[in-house]
């Protein structure tokens, strides 16, 4: 199949663009603003195959999107570009509605349009893949888990222009007919992570001899899913799901964001120990609590289990350690990244 990928030189975007090319025969196209978290050495090693190419579009932008869309006569649209980091939205909230909402209408208008000019059979085998977040769903208590019919209740910037984002995804389905399909995924980690995310900035800060901020008492929990994963349920969903349905991935990897920082120092205590022999833990430190910070987040991925046979290969344990091992042997690809871009302090409102 044709798979258009958009956002395939961010974080998930360019795990998947780099699966679908090393473990398939789709052919891919990479679609991509290359935003400050965008960046083509993400999919350098799979740029050379003849089943992979690349245009720089901004998905807001129809002519572009239109003209991609018309030369490269995909099968699947997989819709990952988005604004991303909940901190970034409460600092500046109207970059991602442009994004999050007009980009992903501008999407359907466009693959709609297409689809409308397809055969009987192509119409019917097309795909518009819409790859969401479980941050739409608010927050949860103590227990309990995110399932595909839990009400959507925003409380970010970043998660209420992901959750008008998926309603209008939902909408083109049932007024239009398009063939849409909506995942909401649990955290994402892994290697090519832009170092402003929760793990990838721990390490950075740990190894260059920072503070270690954490928000609050550090108690939020996360499930925490490698981005491998997560691009294996992907494909599973656009060659196999329902259309119209909503799935659910996770991890199944419950942590609590101390516990994540505690364990990574750990881990580099082992891997890259300290000068001065001393624990990277001393270096964790309490900030002030990110303003309307959700407490806990965790997702019930039976559904994609049971229907499409999908379950995630890492424990969080097994996981996070071939991430600190990526990141101490990839220095050359992060470290410029956060020396063009310091990751200042963000979501203080």
């Amino acid at each position: 199949m044709r798979i258009f990928v958009t956002g395939g030189a961010g974080f998930i975007g360019s795990a998947l663009v780099r699966h679908l090319i090393e473990n398939t025969s789709h052919e891919v196209l990479n679609f991509d603003k290359l935003t400050y978290a965008g960046t083509l050495s993400t999919v350098e090693r799979v740029a050379q195959s003849n089943r992979y190419r690349f245009v720089q579009g901004d998905i807001c932008d129809a002519e572009t999107v239109r003209a991609a869309i018309a030369e490269f006569r995909p099968d699947v649209i997989t819709h990952l570009a988005a604004e991303s980091h909940v901190d970034r939205s409460i600092d500046g909230p109207g970059a991602f509605v442009q994004t999050n909402v007009v980009g992903t209408y501008t999407m359907l208008a466009e693959a709609r349009a297409y689809w409308l000019g397809l055969d009987e059979a192509a119409k019917a085998a097309f795909r518009f893949h819409h790859i969401s977040t479980d941050e739409v769903y608010g927050s949860l208590g103590d227990t309990g888990l995110f399932t595909e019919d839990t009400p959507y209740d925003p409380r970010s910037p970043y998660s209420a222009s992901k959750a008008g984002s998926d309603h209008l995804v939902s909408a083109w389905g049932h007024t239009f007919g398009l063939p849409v399909l909506i995942t909401n995924c649990s955290n994402n980690y892994g290697p090519y992570h832009f170092p402003e995310k929760l793990i990838p900035l721990m390490i950075a800060k740990a190894l260059d001899g920072e503070p270690l901020p954490i928000y609050g008492a550090g108690d939020q929990v996360r499930d925490w899913l490698y981005v491998e994963d997560h691009v294996r349920a992907l494909q599973a969903v656009f060659e196999r799901g329902q259309p119209g349905r909503t799935y659910n991935v996770g991890g199944h990897n419950e942590r609590q964001n101390i516990e994540v920082v505690r364990t990574l120092c750990a881990i580099l205590d082992e891997l890259r120990p300290r000068a001065d022999g001393r624990p990277y833990a001393e270096q964790m430190t309490q900030v002030a609590d990110r303003p309307g910070h959700d407490k806990r987040y965790a997702i019930d991925a039976a559904r994609i289990g049971d229907e499409l046979g999908w379950t995630p290969a890492e424990t969080f344990e097994t996981g996070i350690r071939k991430t600190v091992d990526w990141y101490l042997a990839n220095e050359a690809w992060w470290r410029p990244l956060i020396a063009a871009k310091a990751a200042e302090r963000r979501g203080v409102a």
